[in-house]
């Protein structure tokens, strides 16, 4: 299928707004994203079955022209496969006409997409950790999402109210006239609409195709280095030598009072038993409600704290150096997951990346993962051999500069900024730089946890898969495009 491809001076943004949906229209919500979940389920169990057949059928010696043939996971295929069956399917039969047909079009193109990400994932294709088959989504956990592409969408005129197919007119939290403005005007096309629960409550996504314009950085010429950290999130030096921080607000610290009561309130009710099949007690649900509200404040507090501080650097630089932290490898030192986790270092690096690509179209460039930043000196360039995290102040003993660690390793960050005109392109890579000491092991920063001394089956950052679906998923080569043995 053809990627959409945004006009000459547009951008895709999505216009997330909250809902305010009374019981049918909550109702109608939960049916929506429950048949995306069922169809889902029908696609993957639909083309794992001829796998597994071929499977069962090898075993026993069947030559390969008679074997049963592959089912294909395309969306076409899919659609077409599911259409035909979902008047007879006692599944479907009695209840599918219910919900619109992009709710059964989100869990097909869901499927599509899994089995297309597998596919790429066995091939060498796609980067990262080794995927699995998909699997089916349950009903307990799965997140309610539904997307809608055809019929009306639209954002009604009184800047109150959205329009989604089969859901008709629902009220929303927060007025729309951001988006609302932009259509009237012609500056924002409607390309589709995602309702999602999420946090406790419902949002819709309007993707919209919105031409924007650039938008000027109050410094262009000024390059800042970030340097992100616990204690201070983040230490920001720019060329000029201005040094600003960026306090933790920790807002996980700050409500773990409030989590530790709510939580033993909710142990004292008689919660659900998977066991025995015992259903929770209402005063549960109340009290597993109320916890939940604390978690769900915590990660807005924290989203929105994040999305001020990404905006204000992103508007007031010309260049931003950021770092490439490995965030997995961080969260495994039990002494500072947690705060990690609650700083969202990953999700700061992300948002810079967009806000300084499509809004401003500013340069954001990221050190290198093993450049030593808080190891040099920033005066004279030596590379201390090591620096441990409980040492909070650096002391250079080439020229005898006293600086604070953070700091330090900010304005080395800014001074990569013209190394990568300068040098060789890589940040990190100042091969322009004086001749200066570099003892052993200084190229590389401190290690945060100890390497296990005990090798361990299995794959790095992630579970062992059972020893079935390894077997699986390297027993035969790919002979065709949709043959995945």
């Amino acid at each position: 299928m053809k990627k959409f491809q945004a006009q000459p001076g547009f951008v895709v943004q999505a216009f997330r707004l909250a809902l305010d949906p009374n019981v049918s229209q909550e109702q109608a919500l939960r049916s929506h994203c429950g048949a995306a979940r069922a169809a889902y389920n029908w696609a993957v169990g639909w083309v794992g079955a001829s796998w597994w057949q071929r499977r069962a059928e090898e075993s026993y010696g069947v030559a390969e022209e008679q074997l049963t043939q592959w089912r294909p996971w395309s969306l076409p295929a899919l659609r077409k496969a599911f259409n035909e069956g979902k008047h007879t399917d006692p599944r479907f039969a009695g209840w599918w006409e219910e919900n619109s047909k992009e709710a059964y079009s989100t869990g097909l193109a869901n499927a599509a997409a899994a089995f297309d990400n597998y596919a790429k994932s066995k091939q060498g294709k796609r980067r990262g950790r080794a995927m699995g088959m998909p699997r089916f989504k349950s009903k307990r956990k799965a997140r309610m999402s539904c997307r809608f592409t055809t019929g009306t969408i639209r954002v009604d005129s009184d800047g109150r109210h959205v329009t989604l197919p089969r859901l008709g007119t629902i009220r929303t939290h927060e007025p729309t006239v951001k988006l609302l403005d932009r259509v009237q005007a012609g500056t924002a096309r409607i390309l589709s609409a995602t309702v999602r629960h999420e946090r406790g409550r419902w949002f819709v996504s309007f993707q919209a195709e919105v031409k924007r314009d650039l938008l000027r950085v109050t410094r262009p010429d000024v390059a800042v280095g970030i340097d992100l950290g616990v204690k201070t999130l983040a230490v920001m030096a720019d060329s000029t030598g201005e040094i600003r921080t960026a306090p933790n607000p920790c807002h996980y610290d700050r409500a773990r009072k409030q989590l530790r009561r709510a939580c033993r309130v909710v142990s004292r009710r008689r919660g659900p038993d998977r066991r025995t099949g015992r259903q929770p007690s209402k005063r549960w649900e109340k009290a597993n409600a109320r916890r939940n509200k604390v978690h769900h404040r915590v990660a807005n507090l924290r989203e929105d704290a994040l999305h001020k501080l990404t905006t204000a650097v992103a508007a007031e630089y010309g260049t931003i150096v950021a770092e490439d932290l490995n965030v997995a490898g961080m969260l495994r030192n039990r002494r500072l997951a947690r705060r990690i986790a609650d700083a969202g270092f990953g999700e700061i690096r992300r948002q810079l990346d967009y806000k300084t690509r499509q809004r401003h179209a500013t340069r954001l460039v990221v050190a290198d993962r093993w450049y030593p930043s808080s190891k040099t000196c920033s005066g004279c360039g030596a590379v201390k051999a090591k620096l441990p995290l409980h040492v909070r102040t650096y002391e250079c003993d080439a020229c005898g500069l006293v600086i604070d660690r953070d700091d330090n390793a900010a304005l080395n960050l800014a001074a990569l900024a013209a190394a990568c005109v300068t040098g060789t392109g890589v940040a990190g890579d100042q091969d322009t730089a004086p001749a200066v000491s570099k003892p052993r092991g200084a190229d590389q920063k401190t290690r945060a946890t100890r390497p296990r001394r005990k090798a361990e089956a299995g794959r790095a950052g992630g579970a062992t898969l059972p020893h079935q679906r390894q077997t699986e998923t390297r027993d035969r080569t790919q002979s065709e495009p949709l043959t995945l043995w």
